[in-house]
């Protein structure tokens, strides 16, 4: 199994922000944590707004304290909204459930962390994560 390494979570988050420049996205807040729910690295560029860098940790905790990407609590707050305001209840409030936060996994699918972005609209944040995630070899699971 693979180790989500400083190294490794700057070469996501790094790849991530290239993606967002290539595209002319927004200003993004990054949140790269490790599978325990750790930041590794986090940034936010120039002209992001004030709660950007914890939505984004939200998105990425998230993906972690339930195991899926985030895009797939977005959708299942929308067929059971009542487990996932329970869900964030129990979480105090800190997850975020709509697209941007990415499971980082290694080549046999082992959880290394997860990524969460948030400036631009969730697909391109989520676009981001999964270039990031891609160009460090390793697996991105949207949910």
């Amino acid at each position: 199994m693979t180790t989500l390494t400083l190294d490794i979570a700057r070469k996501i988050l790094d790849s991530a922000l290239a993606t967002a420049l290539d595209n002319k996205l927004k200003p993004l807040a990054i949140a790269v944590l490790d599978e325990r729910g750790c930041i590794k690295a986090a940034v936010a560029q120039d002209g992001t707004s004030l709660l950007r860098s914890e939505i984004a940790h939200g998105k990425a905790y998230g993906a972690l304290a339930l195991g899926i990407g985030s895009r797939a609590i977005f959708k299942r707050a929308n067929e059971q909204p009542y487990f996932v305001d329970a869900v964030n209840t129990l979480a105090r409030g800190a997850i975020v459930p709509v697209p941007g936060g990415v499971l980082i996994q290694d080549g046999s699918g082992a959880l290394l962390g997860a990524i969460g972005i948030s400036g631009d609209t969730s697909e391109n944040d989520e676009s981001c994560a999964v270039a990031g995630i891609e160009s460090a070899g390793l697996t991105a699971n949207i949910g």
